[in-house]
């Protein structure tokens, strides 16, 4: 397999706002260690949880550098770098780089369509600038461009790039990666609700933010998946399974944002245009959280 530091849950945290909307970096960096003491494998920031396009250059790198600071080595860290031209995701990844970052993500965003050619040049273009592992993030639903799996395929002949992150919610293109691309590249499932299924498509890990809210649960599930014990992993799936469902459908920052509150953990405010969860969906959210097991 190409080389790959990422293994298991990698969480992603999201991006705490003050009342001025400003980012809340020590808040921040309270909410990061709390997902690495609870055992998450790595920490992703600046990715959809973390609110990545509504955040200025600065505050990409000041949320680059406080995760960094933070986690100290104790786990990879995997940080965002997407931007709709190609010169600013390499600035952004050659900062991440230099900052101490394990491997950079990288979604192709999007105003006008592009084309597979122009998708495989951008690409290229930021991995000949960078050492360090780039993931290729396939989500259509936030980035309006549906990277096939031959233009997946395409993209790992550029050396650095090591890591497929699948989002699309489809299963079937998951085992379609896996047995196309066997075991010389690792992917990871993107899509919370799929989290039992892509584990036994293979996946080598799970990027998600449940982990802000039910760790426990998240871990259990890939270490029952490592000890190849699939009842047990399928129980622990079916007691999550309404909170993945719950942040997914309601916007992941506005829902793990309210999702911390109700666990009492500050977590600040979100930047317009984004909007806090009607008291109706907060009361849902509260009975899901209540009705967990007991871990």
């Amino acid at each position: 397999m190409k080389d790959t530091v990422f293994k298991g849950i990698i969480a992603y945290p999201i991006t705490p706002f003050d009342k001025e909307e400003k980012v809340d970096i020590v808040l921040f960096k309270k909410l990061v260690e709390r997902l690495v003491a609870a055992g998450s494998h790595a920490i992703a920031p600046l990715g959809s949880t973390g609110v990545l396009p509504y955040l200025s250059d600065e505050e990409k790198e000041a949320v680059t550098e406080a995760t960094i600071d933070q986690v100290s080595g104790r786990v990879p860290t995997l940080v965002g770098v997407s931007n709709l031209t190609t010169e600013k995701t390499i600035y952004h990844a050659r900062f991440a780089e230099k900052a101490g970052a394990a491997a950079v993500m990288i979604i192709p965003m999007s105003y006008w369509k592009l084309s597979d050619d122009e998708i495989f040049r951008h690409y290229d273009a930021v991995a000949s600038k960078i050492s360090i592992p780039i993931m290729a993030y396939n989500n259509p639903a936030t980035s309006g461009v549906d990277m096939s799996t031959g233009l997946l395929k395409r993209l790992l002949e550029i050396p650095n790039v090591t890591m497929i992150k699948e989002s699309t919610g489809d299963i079937q293109r998951m085992h379609t990666l896996k047995k196309e691309l066997g075991e010389e590249v690792a992917f990871y499932n993107g899509s919370n609700p799929l989290a039992l299924a892509a584990f036994a498509a293979g996946a080598d890990g799970w990027c998600t933010a449940a982990t802000n809210l039910i760790p426990e649960l998240n871990i259990m599930l890939y270490d029952a998946v490592q000890a190849n014990d699939w009842e047990k992993a399928r129980q622990l799936f079916y007691k999550q399974l309404d909170v993945l469902k719950f942040i997914v459908a309601k916007g992941l920052p506005r829902a793990v944002k309210a999702g911390l509150h109700l666990l009492d953990q500050d977590a600040g405010y979100l930047r317009s245009p984004l909007q806090p969860l009607e008291e109706k969906e907060v009361v849902h959210l509260k009975q899901i959280l209540k009705d967990l097991p007991q871990m």
